[in-house]
């Protein structure tokens, strides 16, 4: 039986009969758990697979013209030295790589979707930054041997909300591989961020919270890593033109037994949309922002999980 792990203080800690236990038999089941395994198993459930044509649609609303909130704070922890090199596995549309390359960092910008690929190539060309950027299509799943970058290619190798693998153990030894320096990766520490877990607790909706960067933790101190934890939290606003625009939008939040919840949804949503001073600003991805807005700011979490590589230079 694969059970639970809780972060403590950065060791990870068995979880029978609701306390820690490390001594003993309880120690040995932790360690010889496979977690690869179970991640897999967990993915084989999930509402939909990620690739690329999925991202792709989703590409012409990705237009990062400022550095978010998400993006200072993430810079912020992953305390790169001046002038390192670094890969962002799943960048998107640069929300990363451009203000990296805007601080004197060479950048491999990899990404699984040709769309996002093209609206990253727009953002190179806005900023001038064709010398310090080098776009890469490429997927988790690929041979990183064939297509990838060389072992050791970077100093700083990184996924910032871009685990979207089923072999997350084979995802992170990647990221080794090709760092010389520092790992890290960023993964949700309590509900999706397609849910904003304020309103749906009023609605008396049930939400399943994600603790997929326990699986990730637990992988690396099996690698060998000795992982490093840090949670941040990253604000988020949704808009809207009118009641219904925003139960419409909303409403994608109705799944897994929640779809009889429209109707409180909807007063929910009167009760508390109120008008947005921002409206017809480009908001975070560049779209203009809707008239109204609710009167709570919704907020995701994340594990930030650092590592130093473990995997030795090729011969």
């Amino acid at each position: 039986m694969l059970v639970a792990a809780l972060l403590l203080g950065g060791v990870a800690f068995l979880l029978l009969g609701g306390w820690p236990v490390v001594d003993g038999d309880a120690r040995s089941e932790l360690l010889s758990a496979d977690w690869n395994q179970e991640w897999m198993r967990l993915q084989a459930g999930r509402r939909r697979a990620d690739d690329s044509f999925e991202w792709d649609k989703r590409a012409r609303h990705f237009r990062p013209l400022e550095t978010a909130p998400y993006a200072r704070d993430f810079i912020k922890l992953l305390a790169l030295k001046p002038g390192e090199s670094v890969l962002d596995m799943g960048c998107g549309a640069g929300s990363i790589a451009i203000p990296l390359a805007q601080a004197g960092h060479p950048v491999i910008a990899a990404d699984f979707s040709p769309a996002m690929l093209g609206t990253l190539d727009a953002g190179i060309e806005y900023y001038g930054l064709e010398d310090l950027i080098t776009p890469l299509e490429l997927a988790w799943d690929d041979d990183w041997d064939l297509v990838g970058p060389v072992v050791k290619a970077v100093d700083v190798a990184f996924a910032s909300r871009s685990v979207t693998t089923t072999n997350l153990k084979g995802a992170l030894a990647k990221l080794d591989h090709t760092a010389r320096r520092r790992c890290a990766v960023t993964m949700v520490a309590n509900s999706s961020p397609r849910y904003d877990l304020h309103l749906m607790n009023a609605i008396g909706a049930s939400v399943t919270c994600s603790n997929g960067f326990v699986y990730a933790f637990n992988i690396l101190i099996q690698m060998g890593a000795l992982p490093q934890v840090t949670y941040f939290e990253s604000p988020r606003r949704d808009t809207f033109d009118s009641l219904e625009a925003g139960v419409t939008d909303f409403s994608r939040m109705l799944e897994h037994g929640n779809e009889d919840k429209v109707a409180r949804l909807r007063d929910y949503i009167a009760q508390h949309m109120i008008e947005n001073p921002h409206a017809g600003e480009p908001g975070s991805k560049g779209v203009p922002q809707g008239r109204y807005m609710l009167d709570h700011v919704r907020k995701v979490r994340w594990a930030f999980i650092a590592w130093e590589p473990v995997s030795a230079p090729s011969s």
